[in-house]
């Protein structure tokens, strides 16, 4: 059960931090994600302290980034209990126009279009500097063919947005007739995990890792070219992680993407404390950082016609739970993080602040 609820008066807050935010019409959605991410720490001192404005590109105005920053102050240094999302949420649907009007949203969807607003309004390369890259060769190692991988990708999208959340996967195809074996380096912003049916209707999140993981069989119409033959070849594929993000989102797969009455509600055992990724190493990165702590989750409640969201989310200065409900904010323990409920699991590295996974992953200059 909850803890009895936070009672604020107005101008009057027991925390930094633990400020409601105001539905304006179905954006229940808006005020989840932008709870969660305003307790991811690295990300809400970027934007509250002004960091962020000798980021701002010369050619953008930083309208995304200006209005999510003035609502973070508003969370963390305004005086009201209750903040207001209105001006937020005009320029992130003049960013994506998806968002436009007061139907309901997905949460995931919107966490990947507001990441992105806020990355291309910081992002140190210019439209100007595109260029298409070449492929890498099938010849190179894996560890220099994944720090070139990167490297050709800070080229395109760099950004304080883009160290804190993207990570890389490695995509492994081994081919059935000749035993050729290609990899390719894939960026990613979050994972989205499969929820395995089981009999008891409970899985371990390591389960759902597991099927992300295992081996998928190319056969068909979806058979890869194999470049040893020149032909499309049966194959298997396997990810595995190669670059650790800072920040890691998981995004659990409860909507079927062919039927949109269908939702999963099967319970998923996420751990709070001591997220071991290791297993899923691709064993060629260096020294990496594996584990993760859980600091948010988004919950959907409800079904996919008559749907609600919620955050319960980790105080980054008292290690306190909460749960962030619209302009309500409640108390929470630990113990009740974990429900069928959680959606969308934001995780942060045991050493957010460690240096090791970016000096390994520093641009060249381009000189072009």
């Amino acid at each position: 059960m909850y803890n009895e609820p936070i009672h604020f008066r107005e101008g009057s807050r027991p925390c930094p931090g633990l400020t409601g935010l105001r539905n304006i019409g179905n954006t229940c959605f808006l005020n989840s994600i932008v709870q969660c991410l305003s307790n991811t720490d690295l990300l809400r001192e970027f934007v509250v302290s002004g960091e962020y404005l000798n980021h701002i590109r010369s050619e953008s105005r930083g309208d995304v980034i200006r209005a999510f920053s003035d609502l973070l102050s508003d969370i963390w240094i305004g005086e009201k209990a209750c903040a207001d999302p209105t001006n937020f949420k005009l320029q992130i649907q003049r960013f994506a126009p998806r968002f436009t009007g007061y139907s309901q949203q997905d949460a995931q969807e919107f966490l990947r279009y507001l990441l992105e607003g806020l990355h291309q309004d910081v992002n140190k390369v210019t439209v100007k500097h595109r260029r298409i890259l070449p492929e890498l060769s099938d010849e190179l190692p894996d560890g220099q063919k994944a720090l070139e991988s990167w490297r050709q990708y800070l080229t395109l999208e760099n950004s304080h947005v883009v160290e804190l959340f993207v990570g890389q996967l490695k995509s492994t195809l081994t081919f059935t007739n000749c035993g050729h074996r290609s990899t390719t380096f894939e960026p990613f912003w979050d994972l989205s995990l499969p929820l395995v049916q089981t009999t008891t209707h409970e899985l371990k999140l390591s389960d759902c890792f597991d099927q992300f993981m295992q081996d998928e069989i190319l056969d068909g119409d979806n058979m890869a070219k194999c470049t040893r033959c020149n032909a499309q070849r049966r194959c298997t594929k396997r990810y595995s992680i190669h670059k650790y993000p800072r920040v890691l989102v998981v995004h659990l797969k409860r909507f079927s993407p062919n039927n949109k009455f269908h939702k999963l509600m099967t319970s998923v055992n996420f751990p709070i404390e001591g997220l071991d990724l290791s297993p899923y190493s691709d064993n060629t990165h260096g020294d990496q950082v594996m584990e993760y702590d859980l600091y948010a989750v988004s919950n959907h409640s409800g079904t996919t016609l008559s749907g609600h969201y919620t955050a319960n989310c980790r105080h980054p200065i008292t290690q306190e739970w909460h749960c962030f409900n619209d302009s309500n904010v409640t108390s929470i323990q630990a113990n009740r993080v974990v429900t069928s409920m959680a959606y969308v699991l934001f995780y942060e590295q045991r050493s957010t602040r460690c240096q090791t996974n970016r000096d390994c992953y520093l641009p060249t200059e381009d000189k072009s």
